[in-house]
C-alpha cells in the first residue's frame, strides 16, 4: 500500500471518530434546548470551562503519540509497554487536576461575569462532569496509543459506538421516565459518565484481551516511576497542552469580546466558530495520521520515507483546504442562510464564512506542521509562537481594531476585526511553523546521506 493509501485511510478513521466526538456536544445542545433556555443557557457556560480544561489536558497525552509510533517503527515492541505504564502516571495527575479544576469553577465564573442565578447549576454540573475527566483522558491516552500503531479503527468504532448509547441516554435521563426521575440538565451529565467509563473500561478488556496488543505486553507489574523517562513526557507534553490552551481561548476570548457588539455580530461569529471547528476536524484527522507515519519512519531509520510521508501529507492537506475554502467563497450565503433566519445575521455570517475558507487555509497549515515538529520533539517554540501570535497579534490586535483601532484604521465596531487579525496571526504562525518543518526535515535527510 503506499504512502498516500495508508495516509488516507488512517486519516478517514480517525475523521470518522473526531465526528462522532463532535456529536456528544451537538446532542447535549439539542436536548438541553428542548428541555428549557436556562438549561441551554448553564450548558454554554459549563461546556466551554469543561471543553477548555479537556482540550489542555488531552494536548499533554497527544504529545506522547510520537514516543510510541517511533518505537513501533524500530520494532522495540516491548519498550512501548514500558513507556505505556509510564504514561499512567501522566494520565493520573492530569486527571487530578482537572478534576480539582472542574469541582472548583467559582473564581473562573466570578472573572467573567456569569449571571449569579445560573452560578449554582453550573458547579453541579461541572461537578458531576468531573467524574467522567479520568476515563475520558484514559481512552484518549488509548486513542494515542492506537493511532500510534496505525491502528485507529477500534477507537472509531467505539467513539460512535458511544454517540449511539449516549443520545437515547442522555433523553431518558433529562426527561425521566417511569422508573427514572426527570434529572433535567444534569442528566446530560450522568450520561456523558456512564458512557465514558463504559468507554474507558471496554478499552482496558480490549488491552487486555485483544492479540492486537499482546506483543507489547502491556499489564506487567507497573514498575515505579522513571522520572528520566516523564521528565521528557512533560518536555513534550507542557508545552504541546499550552499551545492548545492557547488557541482554545483566543476563541473563548474572542467570543466573549464580539458578544460587546450586540446580538448579530455574537450570533454571526457563532455561526463562523462552529463552521471553523467543524473544519478543522479534516486537517486534525490528516495531521494525526501524518504524524503517525513520520514518527515510525524516524523510528525505523528511514529518513527519505520520512520525508516522502511529509511531503504527502502537505499535499493533502493542501488540496483539501483549498476545496473547503472554495466551497465556502462560493456558497458562503446559502450556508450562512441555513443557520440563521435573521436577515442580519446572515448577511455578517456569510461575509465572516469567506474570512473562514482563508483561515481554514492558515489553520491547517499550522495544524500539519505543528503535529510534524511534535514528531520530531519541539514543541516549546510552537508554543512560543502560539502565545505571541494568537494572544499578541490575533486577539489584542482583533480587540485594538475592533474598537480602538489602530495605524490610522477606526475602529471598526465588528466582528470582522477579529477576524481578519485571527487571520494574520494563523498566517504568520503557519509560514513559522513551515520554515521550521522544512529546515529540521533537511537537517535528519542530510545527516543520513552524508553517512
Amino acid at each position: 500500500m503506499t504512502e498516500r493509501k495508508i495516509i488516507l485511510k488512517h486519516a478517514g478513521t480517525v475523521l470518522a471518530g473526531q465526528l462522532a466526538v463532535v456529536a456528544f456536544g451537538v446532542t447535549d445542545t439539542l436536548i438541553a434546548g428542548r428541555y428549557d433556555s436556562h438549561a441551554l443557557a448553564v450548558l454554554s457556560v459549563s461546556s466551554a470551562i469543561y471543553i477548555t480544561v479537556y482540550v489542555a489536558l488531552i494536548g499533554v497525552i497527544q504529545a506522547l503519540l510520537p514516543l510510541f509510533a517511533e518505537l513501533y517503527g524500530a520494532k522495540k515492541f516491548e519498550k512501548i509497554g514500558a513507556i505505556f505504564r509510564q504514561t499512567l502516571y501522566v494520565w493520573l495527575c492530569i486527571s487530578v487536576i482537572g478534576f480539582l479544576i472542574l469541582i472548583s469553577p467559582y473564581f473562573v465564573l466570578q472573572w467573567t461575569k456569569v449571571p449569579t442565578e445560573l452560578q449554582p447549576d453550573i458547579q453541579s454540573y461541572l461537578g458531576l462532569l468531573a467524574l467522567a475527566l479520568p476515563p475520558a483522558l484514559f481512552f484518549r491516552l488509548y486513542s494515542s496509543f492506537n493511532q500510534s500503531i496505525g491502528k485507529p479503527r477500534l477507537v472509531t468504532w467505539l467513539q460512535i459506538g458511544g454517540l449511539i448509547v449516549k443520545i437515547p441516554l442522555s433523553i431518558l435521563f433529562v426527561f425521566g421516565c417511569s422508573v427514572i426521575p426527570e434529572m433535567g440538565l444534569m442528566g446530560c451529565a450522568l450520561a456523558t459518565v456512564v458512557v465514558t467509563f463504559g468507554m474507558a473500561l471496554i478499552a482496558i478488556v480490549l488491552m487486555k484481551t485483544s492479540p492486537l496488543y499482546e506483543r507489547f505486553v502491556l499489564w506487567k507489574n507497573i514498575e515505579a516511576p522513571d522520572w528520566d523517562q516523564l521528565k521528557q513526557m512533560a518536555r513534550l507534553g507542557i508545552p504541546n497542552g499550552f499551545s492548545v490552551l492557547v488557541e482554545v481561548t483566543s476563541f473563548t476570548l474572542m467570543a466573549l469580546f464580539i458578544a460587546r457588539l450586540g446580538t448579530a455580530a455574537a450570533a454571526s461569529h457563532q455561526i463562523a466558530a462552529n463552521m471553523t471547528a467543524l473544519l478543522y476536524m479534516i486537517p486534525l484527522s490528516f495531521s494525526i495520521a501524518i504524524s503517525a507515519r513520520v514518527s515510525y519512519w524516524i523510528g525505523s531509520g528511514n529518513l527519505l520515507k520520512m520525508r516522502e510521508a511529509i511531503v504527502t501529507g502537505f499535499q493533502l492537506i493542501g488540496l483539501e483546504a483549498i476545496v473547503m475554502a472554495s466551497v465556502l467563497w462560493v456558497f458562503s450565503r446559502e450556508i450562512a442562510l441555513l443557520y440563521a433566519k435573521d436577515p442580519e445575521v446572515a448577511v455578517i455570517a456569510a461575509e465572516l464564512l469567506i474570512l473562514v475558507g482563508f483561515y481554514h487555509l492558515g489553520d491547517a497549515l499550522q495544524t500539519l506542521c505543528f503535529f510534524i515538529l511534535r514528531s520530531f520533539k519541539i514543541t516549546l517554540v510552537p508554543m512560543l509562537l502560539y502565545s505571541v501570535m494568537l494572544w499578541g497579534v490575533g486577539l489584542s490586535g482583533g480587540y485594538l481594531l475592533a474598537y480602538h483601532g489602530f495605524f490610522g484604521i477606526s475602529a471598526m465596531q465588528s466582528p470582522h476585526a477579529f477576524w481578519l487579525m485571527s487571520l494574520s496571526a494563523l498566517t504568520l504562525v503557519g509560514a513559522s511553523l513551515l520554515y521550521l518543518v522544512w529546515r529540521n526535515t533537511e537537517t535528519k535527510v542530510n545527516q543520513i546521506t552524508s553517512v
